[in-house]
């Protein structure tokens, strides 16, 4: 426009919600996949995108941004049938950021299938296995940072639920995933920093159990391309989960984030060693 006003964008096509964009920023799960929510039961680590949708970024008006999304499900005969849907809202003053947002995804097609993809990292989410999820995930998260100095404080809280829309034996009715996290990074020089996080998560439902993850990292930035890394992390379980056809209850195990797979005892240790380069 000839004033220099921007009307925001419009992308198209198969990508990341407005909670992975303006939400998750705020959050632990850049220092690593150990640092965020089990089983990614919230997609804090954005384990899915969403085919065929449109999003709308606003500008930033006075530190506010906001997004829109939707992905049409391409039923014919059925305009809600495999959608997915999602709104956010970031803002930032001075060393303070907040955000919020929302995402409702139905996979109610043959197989599970939707626009969002489906989630199956560990044994903590439900129907892992080869059995199909055909439901709807509907997802609320908030979160804020400050930054004072060196270091950067983060808190978060996520509400996500699991509806069947196809009922088994023992996963009949929605799985409700509360997680609450915090995490600190300190900046020991503009080459390194260390950050040590805490996450804890309850599902209920037809199942129910607690997970607490306490995990720490150091980054060392060899250059603006390439960057070392450790993690360690502890997660402990208690209660109970479902197998992996949906049909038994069975005893959770520990789970560090979101990693592959979940402990066969109620602990789990792990220790990850890297090296990013951009390119």
């Amino acid at each position: 426009m000839s004033n220099g006003m921007s009307l925001g964008s419009v992308t198209i096509g198969r990508q990341f919600d407005p909670t992975v964009d303006l939400v998750q920023p705020l959050t632990a799960d850049g220092y690593g996949p150990a640092f965020t929510t089990p089983g990614d039961a919230d997609n804090n680590d954005n384990t899915f995108r969403v085919d065929n949708s449109i999003k709308y970024t606003s500008p930033t008006y006075g530190g506010l941004q906001y997004e829109l999304l939707y992905g049409l499900g391409g039923v014919p005969g059925s305009v809600s049938s495999q959608e997915t849907s999602s709104a956010a809202a970031a803002y930032t003053r001075g060393p303070l950021s907040l955000a919020a947002g929302y995402i409702f995804a139905k996979n109610d097609g043959a197989a599970g299938v939707g626009t969002a993809d489906l989630t199956h990292n560990n044994s903590v989410t439900p129907l892992f296995g080869s059995v199909p999820f055909i439901g709807s995930r509907s997802i609320a998260h908030v979160a804020a940072q400050y930054v004072i100095g060196p270091f950067t404080a983060n808190i978060r809280y996520s509400n996500a639920q699991w509806k069947p829309y196809l009922k088994l034996a023992a996963f009949n009715r929605t799985e409700t995933f509360n997680t609450g996290a915090t995490s600190l990074q300190y900046q020991i020089s503009p080459a390194m920093v260390v950050n040590a996080g805490y996450t804890y998560m309850r599902s209920s439902g037809a199942s129910s159990a607690t997970y607490h993850t306490v995990a720490v990292g150091t980054e060392y930035f060899l250059s603006k391309r390439t960057t070392l890394y450790a993690i360690s992390a502890y997660s402990h379980a208690r209660g109970t989960t479902f197998s992996s056809d949906g049909n038994a209850l069975v005893a959770a195990g520990g789970t560090v984030g979101d990693l592959e797979s979940s402990s066969g005892t109620p602990n789990q240790v792990a220790v990850i060693l890297g090296i990013t380069h951009k390119f």
